[in-house]
């Protein structure tokens, strides 16, 4: 029987993505805020948005409470969170859902294939959707808005 390939889930690139939530504290001024917790994992995030005048992410801050997997999942929404449109943000969050469920292909997003080890542990699937969740109900009607 050939050997299968080894796939860490916690790759350094992974690990590296972690790290950088600090580039994106939250501010109780973002006007647009809401809370994800992930039932799977327990993990958590606050994120907050602003819009711009051209309506595309202005500006963002999250607070994340999560592994490895859900930290690094919500910076690489931050990295390209701002100037999109947050109709993107919402139809990408859709098709996140469905990459992690085994019925979608990859989304459109940079560097989001980095997470692919983890559609292997759907313990993870939670931390991976934490920051489409978090935007989409700070983005909904609903949000709360500051």
């Amino acid at each position: 029987m050939p050997a299968r390939p080894v796939v860490r889930l916690y790759s350094p690139e992974v690990l590296g993505l972690a790290t950088d939530l600090a580039h994106y504290p939250l501010d109780d001024a973002l006007p647009l805020q809401a809370e994800a917790r992930s039932r799977s994992c327990g993990s958590v995030m606050t994120l907050g948005l602003a819009l711009g005048e051209d309506g595309g992410v202005a500006a963002i801050g999250m607070t994340v409470s999560a592994c490895a997997i859900g930290q690094a999942s919500a910076s690489l929404f931050a990295r390209s969170a701002i100037g999109t449109d947050p109709s993107k943000i919402i139809d990408t969050a859709a098709t996140v859902e469905r990459w992690v469920s085994g019925e979608g292909a990859l989304p459109d997003w940079p560097q989001l294939d980095l997470l692919a080890p983890a559609l292997a542990h759907p313990g993870r699937h939670g931390a991976v959707l934490l920051p489409w969740k978090a935007a989409c109900a700070a983005l909904s009607p609903r949000g709360v808005s500051r």
